[in-house]
């Protein structure tokens, strides 16, 4: 088991990670008779997203000796109608101070580009990658 959630009321939920005790409260997103006052699910998936790119490249980059410190990402989810449903994604990754070889460049690309998040997303959404080095 990954984590126990429960619903607090008001299209609020909190989700428990049960290894660490660490805590997500989720709402629903304005847009959608919420009041965004917390991540939305969705909102949760294009972060989940980013992170996990991040990650991957982390350990792709501790794995060669690569200094990845400082790097950051943003991101945004754009929302489809009909039926509704995440779209697109957009992620930029600030990969600040390092001067990165060509080769290092690709592998974290690529990296990012296959992480087990990326797998995992309907290919019906489009992803748009950004890499700011």
């Amino acid at each position: 088991m990954t984590s126990i959630l429960i619903y607090t009321g008001n299209l609020h939920c909190e989700s428990t990670h049960i290894s660490s005790g660490a805590i997500i409260q989720t709402d629903a997103p304005a847009d959608n008779h919420g009041k965004g006052e917390a991540f939305s699910p969705t909102d949760l998936t294009a972060t989940s997203l980013a992170a996990c790119m991040l990650t991957t490249m982390g350990i792709a980059a501790q794995a060669r000796g690569i200094n990845m410190n400082n790097a950051s990402a943003s991101c945004k989810k754009v929302m489809y109608a009909d039926p509704r449903r995440i779209g697109e994604i957009h992620i930029s990754i600030n990969m600040p101070g390092n001067n990165f070889s060509e080769n290092e460049k690709t592998i974290l690309e690529n990296t990012a580009r296959t992480c087990p998040v990326m797998q995992s997303i309907h290919p019906d959404i489009k992803v748009k990658l950004e890499i700011i080095w």
